[in-house]
């Protein structure tokens, strides 16, 4: 058996198809502009221009709705550390950096948007969103880590295999949110966005599948180091943990969700557990993977017992976790409490 193409001679041999999907991507995007699904006649001046400051009750939006809008705009904004990240493993020259372009114009509309919609709606103080972007930004993202944080080898396998996943939940995590905010405008804004979010999941997943029918061992290694290492991008915004837990009480992004609506079918489509070509380590990490599905299974289902219980100790005593609370654990955003 001949050796599998290293990365430099992987991303020659894809360049074609990259191209290919390229063109695709652009007869099926729709152009939209941001400050169409920003209801501005809302708005009022701050303080600085003779107006009045944000105040934490004129937040309208859910307490869950508050922090997936903030996650999901935190998430948006660390774009400088993404752009980095796909122009490294992929390069800048042809195809590939026609799409690396393409795509960071097309997120960076999604940051743009969200924050305007907060900051217009006074859904969030935008002076504490400022500072947490700053920081935000300044921790940056790599996915070439462990849940330890630990740095592994990152290859363009990794790196398009990990996007594939990561685009997925995200467009999910945003529809989701959209339907929590339970707001006409918010709901469309975020379902444009989602929208986008699956074409970009598209040609991810699409070309991931022809380089995987060229070197399917060395994909698969990539494909269970992703998944077993799997992490959101959004990891790093402090206090993600307390954020993360609230939004998938809410049932925005959840255990059973990142099973069945992002892990699942990836791995359907590209026929996982059907594919016959892979040998040695490839095939025992295969193997693998089918446990840590059952993993994932008995997880989810363990997070749902954990979730009813929660539920039901809300309503016995009256008390739930605020966005406020949430928020302020990382010393930043104050939240209406509602």
């Amino acid at each position: 058996m001949s050796a599998e193409p290293t990365d430099l001679q992987l991303m020659y041999d894809l360049e074609p198809v990259a191209e290919k999907y390229v063109n695709r991507h652009l007869e099926m995007a729709k152009d939209w502009n941001p400050h169409d699904y920003i209801p501005w006649s809302d708005g009022k001046n701050f303080y600085a221009l003779g107006g009045q400051d944000f105040h934490p009750e004129q937040a309208k939006l859910s307490d869950v709705a508050q922090v997936a809008m903030v996650q999901n705009l935190m998430t948006e904004d660390n774009l400088p550390s993404y752009h980095r990240e796909i122009a490294m493993n992929m390069g800048m020259d042809g195809a590939w950096g026609t799409w690396v372009n393409r795509w960071t114009a097309e997120e960076n509309r999604h940051g743009i948007a969200l924050r305007d919609y907060l900051v217009v709606t006074r859904n969030v103080d935008p002076v504490e969103l400022e500072k947490l972007r700053i920081e935000q930004v300044t921790r940056g993202f790599s996915p070439g880590q462990n849940q330890q944080g630990e740095l592994f080898a990152e290859s363009l396998f990794d790196s398009i295999m990990y996007v594939t996943f990561q685009e997925l939940a995200t467009r999910i995590s945003h529809r989701n949110t959209g339907r929590a905010c339970q707001e006409t405008v918010a709901d469309k804004l975020l379902a444009r966005i989602s929208h986008d979010e699956n074409l970009h999941m598209i040609f991810y997943r699409d070309l991931s599948a022809a380089g995987m029918d060229m070197a399917p061992n060395r994909a698969m290694h990539s494909l269970h180091t992703i998944l077993r290492n799997f992490k959101m991008p959004g990891y790093t915004v402090p206090g993600f943990r307390r954020k993360a837990v609230m939004i998938a009480v809410g049932g925005v992004y959840d255990p059973r969700i990142h099973l069945d609506d992002v892990v699942m079918p990836v791995l359907k489509k590209w026929r996982i557990f059907e594919r016959e070509d892979f040998t040695g380590e490839a095939a025992a990490q295969r193997d693998d993977l089918a446990v840590l599905v059952e993993e994932l299974n008995e997880a989810a289902d363990k997070f749902e017992e954990q979730k009813q219980r929660r539920i039901a100790r809300e309503q016995k005593t009256g008390r739930r976790t605020s966005a406020q609370e949430v928020l302020a654990t990382a010393g930043t955003l104050t939240l209406s409490r509602r």
